[in-house]
């Protein structure tokens, strides 16, 4: 992708938290953003504001586990063509329970959105990216995806499935000139945290917070920003020479947990 302006970043679940985050980071540098969201008063919450700010943003609803649905949307953001330059497959569920705690409906769920979407959203945009011989691609994948959480597995199951696909995507377009990498965060205190804690944990929320602050050894959870940071990042021609790499961002979780 050198010296080649980049100029449309998709990124899926953009209406809040992570996504939303990497959606003023891209927009910061000089992209059009497109806004995904399964929520579309959410995603043209987030288009209006970077417009607002000077960006060029424009939303679409999007359910992100439906192939026909993806297809639809990713064909009018192409039409006239306009390639995806970047696609950030951030959407995402999370889910709570052991292998006999996941019911046969949840781990369907899960795979759907967390599996099926990253496949359906990137083999919806790469057609444009190999007729132009460039694109980048960053999955949102977890802590989960290389160590063992308890309590987690059909997550861990998805997340695990969205490392491997970065490693083959990243393999398979080489000659293409695509790039693809996932970023890994450990707790990151986004509006799911909250309404987790205030659904489970509706007489001692603060407490829990600070329980789950603390499973990170830097001692706090990350902030959307600082993920969004990484992300625009591997979007930027400076990461020009990486591809095919797992980025955790985590506080330590992984390494110094022990």
């Amino acid at each position: 992708m050198t010296n080649q302006k980049i100029t449309q970043s998709v990124v899926t679940g953009g209406g809040s938290g992570i996504g939303y985050a990497i959606c003023k980071a891209l927009a910061s540098l000089g992209h059009k953003v497109i806004v995904l969201d399964l929520d579309e008063a959410a995603a043209a919450e987030t288009a209006e504001e970077i417009t607002r700010e000077g960006g060029v943003a424009k939303a679409y609803a999007v359910d992100v586990a439906n192939h026909d649905n993806v297809q639809q949307v990713f064909a009018a953001i192409t039409a006239d063509n306009r390639a995806v330059d970047v696609l950030v497959n951030n959407a995402g569920v999370g889910s709570i329970g052991t292998l006999e705690q996941t019911s046969e409906d949840e781990l369907d769920r899960v795979y759907k959105v967390n599996v099926k979407g990253v496949y359906n959203c990137s083999l919806a945009a790469v057609p444009s990216m190999k007729a132009q011989q460039r694109g980048i691609i960053i999955n949102m994948a977890s802590v989960a995806s290389s160590v063992g959480i308890a309590d987690r597995f059909a997550y861990s199951m998805s997340k695990g499935a969205v490392l491997t696909m970065t490693y083959s995507i990243a393999k398979d377009y080489l000659d293409y000139g695509i790039r693809c990498n996932c970023v890994a965060p450990g707790r990151v205190h986004t509006p799911f945290v909250d309404g987790y804690l205030a659904k489970n944990y509706p007489d001692n929320q603060q407490e829990m917070f600070e329980k789950l602050s603390k499973t990170q050894p830097i001692g706090r959870m990350g902030k959307p920003v600082e993920v969004a940071a990484l992300v625009k990042f591997l979007c930027s021609e400076e990461a020009a020479f990486i591809t095919g790499t797992n980025f955790p961002i985590d506080g330590g979780f992984v390494t110094l947990n022990n």
